[in-house]
């Protein structure tokens, strides 16, 4: 699939078949990650790689009880290291950084025939203390990852009209 495919045929996957996701696969979707871009290239990132189906359904309850976090296979926990770092433009280079990485994990992905679905609604402390993850660190996105049981159809999105400018607002 050439990557233009790829960006198109993504989704939010909130389904999975029950398919264990290939080492292979997953070590292939998580090198996507690492081989991000990173502001300064700190690579200010852990990801956690979850598979233990209890830690899954804690995970689930701690995201507002979406339970096809605990179906997936795989859930990936993706933390920010240090969040000290602001870019010259005032964001925090953390928030970018991992939203770059995770895009690159949604794509590598769908690629590869499994889906996905960022997940931001979860309650950082309750994650925090599920995966252990220091009072230093904090989780940016959970990623459910596995083989969907079905395909969801696009969602509309904006024309290019409607959202691009041409030398200025």
């Amino acid at each position: 699939m050439d990557t233009f495919e790829c960006i198109k045929a993504r989704r939010s996957v909130r389904s999975y078949s029950g398919r264990d996701i290939e080492g292979e696969k997953l070590n292939a979707i998580l090198d996507a990650a690492r081989l991000a871009p990173s502001a300064n290239n700190r690579q200010n990132w852990k990801f956690i790689v979850v598979k233990d189906p209890e830690l899954r359904e804690q995970i689930s309850a701690a995201a507002k009880g979406q339970k096809f976090v605990a179906e997936a296979p795989v859930v990936i926990a993706a933390c920010a290291v240090n969040t000290d770092h602001v870019m010259t433009c005032g964001h925090p280079a953390y928030l970018v950084d991992l939203a770059i990485a995770i895009d690159h994990m949604t794509l590598a992905a769908r690629a590869m025939g499994i889906g996905s679905c960022w997940i931001g609604a979860f309650e950082q402390e309750k994650v925090k203390k599920i995966l252990a993850v220091p009072d230093s660190s904090t989780v940016v996105e959970l990623l459910p990852l596995g083989y969907p049981s079905e395909w969801p159809p696009a969602k509309p999105r904006k024309s290019l009209e409607e959202i691009i400018s041409v030398d200025g607002w």
